[in-house]
């Protein structure tokens, strides 16, 4: 993949912050023998490639003011809410040179496995990536990873992997591991058993009545008072 670039003159939060609204990204270009070179690319053909699994795992051609050089995507910085690329950083790496670099690998035949056919277990994959150590022209894309072979109780380390020629991967990684479905026995208390196995109470009704309040009180009456004592009470 080819990625084209231009040497960064303006540099400082400001003038990045100015590149970022013009749809410029800002990143910087470092290793080998020359100085760190501040550089400038395309916002959006950078954000799309990022998508793209070989961008970070392959061997780069920057075109820098006209002139190519073998690179390798290092780091990058998204904005925290914003599908926005704010900064990207690329390595210089000399084709006789070993370089490491992280690779994906690819797992497939897990559900023709015996661990998942017959045993009805499930193969856990522990990493996605791995680094691997090798000449830039020997860099693999991806590294296949077989688990038609699987069965209960076994660990697929990183030293089990088919790596082509003159690529090297770090030892005693735990690639994917066989995991044991989990049988929950339910346990019945005897209580709820013997509670379960009487028979139901008949329901028995109550005969007797209730009484309504009041039933058995005399209704009141009331007496109309005298004129005296309306007189006397409504009297300034």
């Amino acid at each position: 993949m080819k990625v084209i670039a231009t040497t960064r003159k303006a540099q400082g939060t400001g003038a990045s912050r100015r590149l970022r609204r013009a749809d410029k990204l800002p990143g910087i270009l470092y290793g080998g023998k020359e100085p760190a070179a501040p550089i400038e690319l395309e916002h959006n053909p950078i954000f799309y490639a990022l998508r793209k699994e070989k961008f970070h795992a392959s061997i780069l051609t920057m075109e820098l003011d006209g002139t190519e050089q073998l690179v390798v995507l290092r780091d990058f910085q998204m904005h925290p809410y914003k599908p926005q690329v704010m900064h990207i950083d690329f390595q210089r790496i000399d084709p006789n040179e070993n370089v490491t670099m992280r690779v994906p690998l690819h797992f497939h035949g897990e559900e023709e496995s015996p661990a998942v056919k017959l045993d009805k277990a499930i193969i856990s994959h522990a990493v996605a990536f791995v680094e691997v150590t090798c000449l830039p022209r020997n860099l693999p894309e991806f590294i296949s990873v077989d688990l038609s072979k699987m069965e209960s109780g076994m660990t697929f380390f990183s030293q089990d992997l088919v790596v082509p020629e003159g690529v090297s991967v770090e030892p005693e990684i735990v690639i994917a591991s066989v995991i044991k479905p989990v049988e929950e026995e339910v346990t019945v208390a005897a209580d709820a058993d013997a509670a379960a196995a009487a028979p139901a109470a008949p329901l028995q009704c109550s005969n007797r009545k209730i009484a309504a309040p009041f039933s058995n009180k005399t209704p009141l009456r009331l007496r109309p008072l005298p004129n005296s004592a309306l007189n006397q009470a409504f009297s300034v």
